[in-house]
């Protein structure tokens, strides 16, 4: 059984899907969520699931001393990046080498890197007058959204899509396949 943590700072949804789709797996389980926000959505979800929680400020997430002994403390083996804002820092990627990944709301390596997420990657999308848009589940490397990708999935657009149907689309691309990648992840790593 491995056990994941999901680190998240917004509204949850996918944290809360992931979180269900793995109730009674014998795969894993989610037996941690990490938020650097306390007012996150994805915190009152993750409780009122019964996964434990901890609010971890950025200065916390960037300590050894704070983050590490959280991780062990619950066994942690695999970590999930879904909506989490802040980088990373080196010491934990090489600490869960090929052991953590992020979900990004575009065709990497279209819009990715420092400052592309949520709503402005979707806005990046309509300027650049794209066809299609989609959802990348890719490995966390010291680059920015530059680790080898792992799945991709794409959505058409129409010329009159507004950014918010541009996310509207892409998070139907999330809720269907983000848990079943990690799931077979876990199976061919594991």
């Amino acid at each position: 059984m491995v056990n994941m943590a999901i680190f998240v700072s917004g509204g949850g949804t996918n944290c809360e899907n992931i979180i269900k789709y793995f109730e009674g797996s014998d795969v894993a389980k989610v037996a941690l969520v990490i938020s650097n926000k306390a007012s996150a959505g994805a915190v009152a979800k993750a409780e009122r699931l019964g996964v434990p929680v901890k609010v971890v400020p950025k200065a916390g997430l960037n300590d050894p001393e704070v983050i590490l002994p959280i991780l062990n403390e619950y066994s942690i083996d695999f970590i999930v990046l879904a909506g989490f804002l802040l980088v990373i820092p080196g010491f934990l990627i090489d600490e869960y080498d090929h052991r953590m990944i992020n979900l990004h709301p575009a065709l990497l390596p279209k819009y990715g890197g420092i400052g592309m997420y949520g709503h402005h990657v979707h806005e990046a999308v309509k300027a650049a007058g794209e066809t299609e848009t989609g959802m990348t589940v890719h490995w966390v490397t010291r680059e920015v959204d530059g680790g080898s990708i792992i799945a991709q999935f794409s959505t058409p657009l129409e010329p009159d899509d507004t950014p918010d149907d541009i996310a509207a689309k892409e998070h139907v691309l999330e809720m269907e396949h983000f848990p079943k990648v990690i799931e077979k992840l876990l199976l061919d790593s594991f």
